[in-house]
């Protein structure tokens, strides 16, 4: 993965209507993209409702929030629809590009292990660099931390 200053690597992914989604879309505005573990569960609900609640203010940074997940896109738009979340969620069932980005592996949650995403986050520039990368982040920080790099 990039660090900040660098170039975040172009992607393409079918949203929660399968509909294709580039990152290279975006270019002129910045983008938080925040990969989660499972649709519909508690921490993955309080991020997501945490940038939903903070949408305003992140348009009015010039920005877009795409959320990343495994789920397949009907579980996606399901989940969309029932939380009013007013941007994209993105589909990575295979898990190629959240293995790619170096947040799918081995997880610990208390003594309990599997296998899945690292809750984590990304801030990239009207250019296409990375502003901010958290990785393992708690919901709550991540919606924090994201906003504030957003809108300072």
């Amino acid at each position: 993965m990039p660090n900040p200053g660098q170039p975040f690597p172009n992607f393409e992914l079918p949203n929660q209507d399968g509909n294709p989604v580039r990152l290279s879309n975006y270019r002129g505005r910045k983008v938080i993209i925040f990969a989660f573990p499972k649709a519909n569960t508690p921490g993955c609900t309080a991020q997501a409702c945490g940038f939903r609640d903070e949408f305003p203010k992140i348009e009015a940074g010039n920005a877009v929030v795409l959320g990343l997940s495994p789920d397949r896109p009907e579980e996606l738009r399901a989940w969309k629809e029932s939380q009013g979340f007013p941007y994209d969620l993105l589909s990575d069932p295979d898990h190629k590009v959240l293995d790619s980005w170096g947040v799918w592996g081995e997880q610990t949650v208390g003594s309990f292990k599997y296998t899945g995403v690292a809750r984590s986050h990304w801030v990239i520039g009207e250019d296409g660099t990375v502003l901010d990368e958290q990785i393992e982040v708690s919901p709550a920080d991540s919606v924090a931390r994201a906003v504030n790099t957003v809108v300072g």
